[in-house]
């Protein structure tokens, strides 16, 4: 895979500005942050392999340290905690998106894809996030792990969503790979 010096700085400029947009938060117990809009910009902007990319370069980012994540803060323990799984999971919705791309550049195809990656994630970090919560708190059901960490995220996550695509849609022009 070999990519042109104008791609590597905008997947690093798009790691950044998921990094940045972590950093917008409402604090809960699982924050209300503009990641998922980031995230969601990143595979609209870029594509699927390029985004996916960001995704990780972010992720990476946050594992060695640098305080990239909800708090600024970062470190390895941060992505095997109760909510690493729903970070890790933007990785999930990377990989779909590419997978969806490959199959259809539509715009109902590329939409599609990012709900199920959304759906992915919040089953993956949900089911991470009963397994840690048990570990470190006690049982938890899942209906409960899905109160606290989905429900609540479910319509700002579509309005982000929307608001990506319509961002997506204005800038893409200029970032013509």
């Amino acid at each position: 895979m070999k990519l042109s010096v104008k791609e590597l700085c905008t997947i690093a400029l798009t790691a950044v500005l998921i990094a940045v947009c972590s950093w917008i938060s409402i604090p809960a117990p699982v924050p209300f942050t503009l990641q998922t809009f980031a995230v969601f910009c990143a595979l609209e902007l870029l594509g699927g392999r390029r985004g996916t990319i960001a995704v990780l370069i972010y992720l990476l980012l946050g594992a060695v340290g640098v305080p990239v994540f909800a708090g600024f803060v970062g470190g390895v323990g941060i992505l095997l905690g109760s909510t690493g799984g729903y970070l890790l999971g933007f990785l999930l919705t990377g990989l779909v998106y590419w997978l969806f791309e490959r199959l259809s550049g539509r715009i109902w195809v590329r939409i599609a894809a990012l709900i199920l990656g959304l759906a992915l994630c919040y089953a993956f970090g949900t089911l991470w996030f009963v397994q840690v919560y048990a570990r470190t708190n006690g049982p938890i059901s899942t209906l409960a792990a899905l109160g606290w960490c989905v429900f609540p995220f479910l319509l700002p996550d579509g309005v982000k969503l929307v608001l990506a695509l319509l961002l997506s849609r204005r800038l893409k022009p200029v970032l013509s790979f």
